[in-house]
Protein backbone atom coordinates (compact mmCIF):
# COMPACT_ATOMS: atom_id res chain seq x y z
CA UNK A 1 0.00 0.00 0.00
CA UNK A 2 0.76 3.65 -0.68
CA UNK A 3 0.16 6.53 0.97
CA UNK A 4 0.37 10.22 -1.32
CA UNK A 5 -0.99 13.38 -0.43
CA UNK A 6 -4.15 14.55 -2.65
CA UNK A 7 -4.56 18.46 -3.09
CA UNK A 8 -7.82 19.59 -2.78
CA UNK A 9 -9.03 22.66 -3.88
CA UNK A 10 -12.04 24.60 -2.09
CA UNK A 11 -13.36 25.73 -5.05
CA UNK A 12 -12.25 25.31 -9.00
CA UNK A 13 -10.82 28.45 -11.02
CA UNK A 14 -7.57 29.97 -12.26
CA UNK A 15 -7.29 31.12 -8.84
CA UNK A 16 -5.42 27.40 -8.56
CA UNK A 17 -2.94 27.63 -11.36
CA UNK A 18 0.21 27.82 -9.71
CA UNK A 19 -0.71 25.32 -7.01
CA UNK A 20 -1.59 23.42 -9.85
CA UNK A 21 1.44 23.41 -11.93
CA UNK A 22 3.39 22.90 -8.42
CA UNK A 23 1.81 20.00 -7.29
CA UNK A 24 1.84 18.20 -10.82
CA UNK A 25 5.66 19.08 -11.03
CA UNK A 26 6.48 17.39 -7.68
CA UNK A 27 4.44 14.12 -8.78
CA UNK A 28 6.18 14.80 -12.39
CA UNK A 29 9.73 14.61 -10.60
CA UNK A 30 8.97 11.80 -8.26
CA UNK A 31 7.30 9.38 -10.63
CA UNK A 32 10.35 10.52 -13.40
CA UNK A 33 7.16 11.54 -15.92
CA UNK A 34 8.36 13.48 -18.81
CA UNK A 35 5.43 13.63 -20.76
CA UNK A 36 2.89 16.51 -20.09
CA UNK A 37 -0.91 17.24 -21.50
CA UNK A 38 -2.22 20.49 -20.56
CA UNK A 39 -5.71 22.17 -21.73
CA UNK A 40 -5.49 25.70 -23.07
CA UNK A 41 -8.18 28.01 -24.43
CA UNK A 42 -6.30 31.38 -25.17
CA UNK A 43 -2.53 29.86 -24.69
CA UNK A 44 -2.23 31.54 -21.58
CA UNK A 45 -2.27 28.27 -19.13
CA UNK A 46 -0.39 26.83 -21.55
CA UNK A 47 2.68 29.29 -21.43
CA UNK A 48 2.52 28.47 -17.76
CA UNK A 49 3.07 25.20 -17.94
CA UNK A 50 5.48 25.69 -20.39
CA UNK A 51 7.68 27.06 -17.92
CA UNK A 52 7.08 25.19 -15.35
CA UNK A 53 8.01 21.82 -17.09
CA UNK A 54 11.39 22.97 -18.62
CA UNK A 55 12.79 19.77 -20.44
CA UNK A 56 9.76 18.06 -20.23
CA UNK A 57 7.27 16.82 -23.31
CA UNK A 58 5.03 19.63 -23.04
CA UNK A 59 1.68 18.97 -25.44
CA UNK A 60 -0.62 22.01 -25.36
CA UNK A 61 -4.06 20.69 -26.15
CA UNK A 62 -6.22 24.13 -27.20
CA UNK A 63 -10.44 23.87 -28.25
CA UNK A 64 -10.91 22.96 -31.94
CA UNK A 65 -10.82 26.31 -34.59
CA UNK A 66 -14.63 26.97 -34.65
CA UNK A 67 -15.62 26.27 -31.25
CA UNK A 68 -16.62 29.18 -30.10
CA UNK A 69 -17.00 31.14 -33.82
CA UNK A 70 -17.07 29.72 -37.09
CA UNK A 71 -13.59 29.34 -38.60
CA UNK A 72 -11.60 31.32 -35.70
CA UNK A 73 -9.49 29.79 -33.50
CA UNK A 74 -9.13 30.97 -29.59
CA UNK A 75 -5.24 30.57 -29.00
CA UNK A 76 -3.76 33.27 -29.26
CA UNK A 77 -1.19 34.29 -31.82
CA UNK A 78 1.00 35.46 -28.85
CA UNK A 79 0.41 32.74 -26.68
CA UNK A 80 1.12 30.25 -29.28
CA UNK A 81 4.43 31.95 -30.78
CA UNK A 82 5.36 31.26 -26.83
CA UNK A 83 4.35 27.95 -26.45
CA UNK A 84 6.40 27.03 -29.38
CA UNK A 85 9.45 29.02 -28.45
CA UNK A 86 9.31 27.24 -24.87
CA UNK A 87 9.57 24.07 -26.83
CA UNK A 88 6.14 23.40 -26.14
CA UNK A 89 3.50 21.25 -28.45
CA UNK A 90 0.54 22.29 -29.46
CA UNK A 91 -2.52 20.24 -30.25
CA UNK A 92 -5.81 21.75 -32.15
CA UNK A 93 -8.35 19.20 -33.01
CA UNK A 94 -11.61 17.61 -32.75
CA UNK A 95 -12.88 16.85 -28.97
CA UNK A 96 -11.77 13.80 -28.01
CA UNK A 97 -15.55 13.45 -25.87
CA UNK A 98 -17.66 15.48 -28.17
CA UNK A 99 -16.73 16.05 -31.70
CA UNK A 100 -19.86 14.86 -34.09
CA UNK A 101 -21.72 13.70 -31.41
CA UNK A 102 -21.87 17.80 -29.62
CA UNK A 103 -23.75 18.49 -33.71
CA UNK A 104 -25.92 15.43 -33.45
CA UNK A 105 -27.53 16.30 -30.23
CA UNK A 106 -27.54 20.13 -31.43
CA UNK A 107 -29.39 18.91 -34.34
CA UNK A 108 -31.69 16.47 -33.06
CA UNK A 109 -31.79 17.09 -29.64
CA UNK A 110 -30.63 13.54 -28.22
CA UNK A 111 -27.48 12.64 -26.39
CA UNK A 112 -25.14 10.24 -27.69
CA UNK A 113 -22.84 7.35 -25.68
CA UNK A 114 -20.15 9.44 -25.17
CA UNK A 115 -21.48 12.71 -24.18
CA UNK A 116 -22.94 10.26 -21.58
CA UNK A 117 -19.31 9.35 -20.68
CA UNK A 118 -18.34 12.87 -20.60
CA UNK A 119 -21.16 14.03 -17.91
CA UNK A 120 -20.17 11.05 -15.91
CA UNK A 121 -16.45 12.11 -15.94
CA UNK A 122 -17.99 15.94 -14.49
CA UNK A 123 -19.17 13.79 -11.51
CA UNK A 124 -15.38 14.18 -10.57
CA UNK A 125 -15.29 17.87 -11.48
CA UNK A 126 -15.01 19.61 -15.14
CA UNK A 127 -11.07 19.01 -15.30
CA UNK A 128 -11.54 15.46 -14.62
CA UNK A 129 -13.36 15.39 -17.84
CA UNK A 130 -10.72 17.56 -19.18
CA UNK A 131 -8.06 15.76 -18.37
CA UNK A 132 -9.56 12.06 -19.67
CA UNK A 133 -10.16 14.24 -22.88
CA UNK A 134 -7.04 15.85 -23.81
CA UNK A 135 -5.29 12.22 -23.06
CA UNK A 136 -7.09 10.27 -25.78
CA UNK A 137 -6.63 13.56 -28.41
CA UNK A 138 -2.47 13.95 -27.58
CA UNK A 139 -2.00 9.81 -27.54
CA UNK A 140 -4.26 9.84 -30.76
CA UNK A 141 -2.21 12.51 -32.48
CA UNK A 142 1.26 10.59 -30.98
CA UNK A 143 2.04 13.28 -28.95
CA UNK A 144 2.33 11.69 -25.75
CA UNK A 145 3.68 7.55 -25.31
CA UNK A 146 1.19 4.79 -24.66
CA UNK A 147 3.34 2.82 -22.54
CA UNK A 148 4.03 4.88 -19.56
CA UNK A 149 2.04 7.14 -17.21
CA UNK A 150 1.96 10.80 -18.34
CA UNK A 151 0.37 13.79 -15.98
CA UNK A 152 -2.42 15.28 -17.06
CA UNK A 153 -3.76 19.32 -16.09
CA UNK A 154 -6.79 21.02 -16.84
CA UNK A 155 -9.52 23.14 -15.12
CA UNK A 156 -13.05 24.25 -15.08
CA UNK A 157 -13.27 27.13 -17.54
CA UNK A 158 -9.96 28.86 -17.25
CA UNK A 159 -6.58 28.66 -15.77
CA UNK A 160 -5.69 25.05 -14.12
CA UNK A 161 -7.60 23.41 -11.11
CA UNK A 162 -7.29 19.54 -11.77
CA UNK A 163 -3.78 17.07 -12.27
CA UNK A 164 -3.79 13.68 -12.66
CA UNK A 165 -1.34 10.88 -13.37
CA UNK A 166 -2.83 8.69 -16.42
CA UNK A 167 -1.88 6.01 -18.64
CA UNK A 168 -2.73 7.25 -22.31
CA UNK A 169 -4.26 5.18 -24.32
CA UNK A 170 -6.29 5.93 -27.90
CA UNK A 171 -9.75 6.66 -27.97
CA UNK A 172 -10.13 3.22 -29.76
CA UNK A 173 -9.38 1.86 -25.90
CA UNK A 174 -10.59 4.32 -23.89
CA UNK A 175 -11.92 2.23 -21.37
CA UNK A 176 -8.70 0.50 -20.60
CA UNK A 177 -7.30 4.15 -19.72
CA UNK A 178 -5.64 4.26 -16.37
CA UNK A 179 -6.35 7.76 -13.96
CA UNK A 180 -3.30 6.26 -11.74
CA UNK A 181 -3.64 9.24 -9.04
CA UNK A 182 -5.26 12.13 -8.48
CA UNK A 183 -2.66 14.56 -7.81
CA UNK A 184 -5.57 17.76 -7.40
CA UNK A 185 -9.12 18.93 -8.24
CA UNK A 186 -11.76 21.12 -6.70
CA UNK A 187 -13.94 19.97 -4.02
CA UNK A 188 -16.70 21.49 -5.56
CA UNK A 189 -18.23 21.82 -9.01
CA UNK A 190 -18.23 25.37 -11.03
Amino acid sequence: MKTERILYFDSPGKENTEETMKAALERAQALNIKDIVVASTTGATGVRACEVFKGFNVVVVTHHVGFREPGVPQLLKPNEEKIKSLGGKIFTGIHGLSGVERAIRTKWNTVQPVEIIADALRLFGEGAKVCVEIVIMAADAGLVPVDKDIVAIAGSGSGADTAFVVTPVHANNLFKMTVREIVCKPRTRA
